[in-house]
């Protein structure tokens, strides 16, 4: 599936089509991954919601296309080609797809992508949704457009069932946003809620989170649900063929860097090193005779004697006595 039969790629006819390419390719440390929101041909008003509320919970990286799509079949054979297309138009690494049919109702396709070909699939259903309108709270508790979310996983299927391990990795990739190793206690105000009610039923909910005095330095903590809230029916999954896997999680081979010896930091000057340097002979030396400064040297000798020369004044002649 790596291999892009499908999708003939092109030399680059500049340098920034280049560099939009390269920019675009798979990379050993993976940048933050940006999510596409399209629909089938068919949808309910409650998959509707579902996926406008998704846009909203992810709107600083994601893309929602509204437009009916009707050659989109994700576990079919060759009806992925139209879903890698939009992931290579639009640079995005996860997929959600959303259709409706008397077989599998308000049907929910979360999907990764690698080089822009898919890389797992995950299909669940949507039953018993609230929307955010449906919740009444203080609404100074909104989480904040951007802020970090903590996912918390309850439930020991998440560890043991395979498809909920599965539906874990794709939710964490779904939700997390950029990697950040440093965070502000302030700035964490929501979390997603993820319980295990059975071997394929997930409850999401979404909840803001409020610090209040606890008499200590740590705060106590408190969940106030703000939606959406759902029960996820998993229904069907595919796992990632075992070459694309290996590709995916292919990580440097370089070694690290061996510790230069003479070298330590300094907080004020920073990187600091030693360098040995041998004694130098320097009356041993040759050298040249055409230096500038021996030139300048006998210019200046020259100019004394012709002055001292032109100081002196002529010898008179002696008169010859017999003449």
């Amino acid at each position: 599936m790596i291999a892009a039969d499908s999708q003939k790629t092109k030399a680059p006819k500049s340098k920034r089509i280049a560099r939009v390419l390269e920019k675009r390719a798979p990379k050993l440390v993976e940048n933050a991954k940006k999510t596409l929101i399209l629909q089938g041909t068919k949808t309910s008003s409650v998959l509707n919601a579902v996926l406008t509320e998704i846009y909203h919970l992810k709107r600083s990286s994601s893309i929602r296309y509204t437009r009916k799509n009707d050659s989109i079949r994700p576990f079919e054979n060759g009806g992925e080609t139209s879903l890698e297309f939009f992931s290579h138009k639009t640079d995005c690494s996860m997929i959600v797809f959303g259709s409706h049919s008397k077989k599998r109702p308000n049907n929910l396709v979360l999907g990764r992508t690698y080089d822009h070909h898919i890389y797992d699939l995950v299909e669940v259903g949507v039953e018993n949704f609230k929307p955010m309108d449906s919740f009444s709270y203080d609404k100074k508790l909104a989480p904040k457009v951007g802020s970090k979310p903590f996912i918390t996983f309850i439930g020991e299927g998440f560890e043991s069932v395979e498809e909920l391990k599965h539906f874990k990795e794709v939710l964490l990739d779904l939700f997390r946003e950029e990697v950040a190793e440093n965070l502000n206690l302030a700035g964490l105000d929501r979390v997603f809620v993820c319980a295990a009610l059975s071997s394929d039923r997930v409850l999401f909910s979404h909840c803001a989170v409020r610090l209040k005095k606890s008499g200590t330095v740590i705060p106590r903590m408190e969940l106030v649900e703000v939606g959406p809230s759902m029960d996820l029916v998993i229904r069907r999954h595919r796992l990632p063929n075992e070459g694309v896997k290996k590709a995916a999680m292919k990580t440097s081979l370089e070694k690290p860097k061996k510790k230069m010896k003479n070298v330590k930091g300094d907080m004020i000057d920073g990187r600091v090193g030693r360098v040995y340097i041998p004694d130098q002979q320097v009356g041993e030396m040759t050298l040249s005779n055409n230096a500038k400064g021996l030139k300048r040297e006998r210019r200046e000798s020259k100019k004394n004697r012709e002055g001292q020369g032109q100081g002196q004044e002529p010898k008179k002649q002696k008169k010859d006595d017999g003449q």
